[in-house]
C-alpha cells in the first residue's frame, strides 16, 4: 500500500486528507476500486501523549459513510513507548476484524521503523 498526503495541518482544528492505494487492486477500496481516501480534522493534540482525529471516507456508499473518531494515546513503557489506538464509529460496511488487522499491520510497521533507528 502507498499513501498520498493531500493535506496535513497538525494543530487542533487543522485539516487532514489522505489517500491509501493498494499495490494490488483488490476491488475492496472505499473511494475507488483500490483506493481509500479520507478527510477530517485534528480535534485534540497533546504533545507526547495523545492525538484525536475525526475522519470520514470519501465515498458514495452509505455503508462506508459517517464520521469516525481515532484516538492514539502514547505512554512510557520499558525502553520505549506504548501506543493505544482506539477507533470509534466504524462504518457498518467495514468489518471490525479487517479494521483491526489493518491497525495491527500499521502499528507493526511503525514499530519496525522506529526500532530501526
Amino acid at each position: 500500500m502507498t499513501s498520498h498526503v493531500h493535506a496535513f495541518d497538525p494543530r487542533e482544528g487543522g485539516l487532514i486528507r489522505i489517500s491509501l492505494t493498494y499495490d494490488m487492486p483488490t476491488g475492496t477500496g472505499k473511494t475507488t476500486a483500490h483506493t481509500d481516501t479520507y478527510h477530517g480534522r485534528f480535534v485534540k493534540l497533546v504533545k507526547d501523549e495523545q492525538v484525536v482525529e475525526v475522519v470520514e471516507f470519501e465515498t458514495e456508499d452509505p455503508a462506508l459513510r459517517g464520521e469516525m473518531t481515532l484516538t492514539l494515546t502514547l505512554t512510557d513503557a520499558d525502553g520505549g513507548t506504548e501506543v493505544l489506538a482506539v477507533h470509534e464509529g466504524l462504518p457498518r460496511g467495514v468489518p471490525p476484524a479487517d479494521n483491526e488487522t489493518g491497525w495491527r499491520l500499521s502499528l507493526a510497521r511503525l514499530a519496525a521503523l522506529v526500532e530501526a533507528r
